[in-house]
């Protein structure tokens, strides 16, 4: 049975994969058209600044090049490819390919940090891709190759780079925010020049605007990932990446209260799978109840 300290530290973690959720709606709603890279430079790289000021605390040797590593693949290259799905992609298809993304965990979790291969482990997550599924993608959904090829490859540099950071750890002496903060900024400066390169100009930022890059940037951004980092480091690796199916869920809620949006009783059937398989990956393995009973 889960432990009430390893309980309270998951449901901490996953008010990351939350605030996550309400990406969809802020950008519709809030940001103006055309710009996704430039969203999601300012919610990183002015996140990560403000994470070093109050973290006080700079990578050393080796942790220079882990940082950027670690910055593009959670950061860098994830919020570029999840653009490409989102804009040649259906919404619901692009966030059923990023809900692989805990079966690839799975599977790196056995050839990066030497885990035990789990069948338990596939089958869950094969539930929780069939749930965000059933949740999210409608009748009339399309296709398309580079769509396709980059959510998956969304899924698998965000399983790589949790894995990496669960593998190599967190420097001792260094806090969850100022780690955050080396990768926000590692995965902003990566983002800084592809934005000018492929949308130009930043767009004019109204009131509303503002409001949405303050969200993403301080909620989506700073506070998201300090928690998100803070997880990975003391919880189980697949426990924690099966949390992202929490994303889609809270979007199609946000969808259902703010845009009229309808869910009928197949997203309610989808909601009942990624739930059963949240829950189901904060359980130990049938083998550690017995040795534990």
């Amino acid at each position: 049975m889960t432990s009430p300290a390893v309980l309270s530290r998951t449901l901490v973690t996953a008010l990351a994969p939350v605030s996550w959720g309400t990406f969809y709606v802020v950008t519709t709603e809030l940001l103006p058209p055309a710009h996704p890279l430039f969203a999601g430079l300012l919610r990183a790289l002015p996140a990560g600044l403000i994470a070093l000021a109050i973290g006080r605390a700079l990578p050393r040797g080796a942790w220079w090049g882990k940082a950027a590593v670690l910055g593009v693949l959670n950061i860098g290259l994830l919020f570029p490819l999840l653009t490409v799905a989102a804009e040649r992609l259906p919404g619901g298809v692009a966030a059923t390919l990023v809900a692989a993304q805990p079966l690839a965990v799975a599977v790196l979790a056995v050839a990066v940090l030497r885990e035990r291969f789990s069948v338990r482990r596939l089958v869950w997550g094969l539930v929780g891709v069939a749930g965000v599924g059933l949740v999210v993608i409608g009748p009339s959904a399309s296709f398309d190759l580079v769509g396709i090829l980059a959510g998956l490859g969304s899924a698998v540099t965000m399983a790589l780079g949790v894995t990496l950071t669960k593998r190599w750890g967190r420097p001792a002496g260094v806090g969850p925010t100022a780690f955050a903060g080396w990768q926000l900024t590692a995965g902003g400066l990566f983002l800084l020049p592809l934005t000018l390169l492929v949308e130009g100009a930043p767009p004019a930022i109204d009131g509303r605007a503002a409001v949405g890059y303050l969200w993403l940037g301080l909620v989506g951004g700073l506070f998201a990932f300090v928690l998100w980092f803070r997880g990975v480091g003391a919880l189980p690796v697949t426990s924690v990446a099966v949390l992202v199916l929490l994303s889609p869920l809270v979007a199609a809620v946000l969808g259902a209260a703010l845009l009229g949006q309808t869910l009928g009783p197949v997203q309610l059937l989808g909601f009942g799978l990624c739930l059963a398989a949240i829950v189901a990956a904060q359980l130990p393995a049938p083998a550690a109840r017995r040795a534990v009973a």
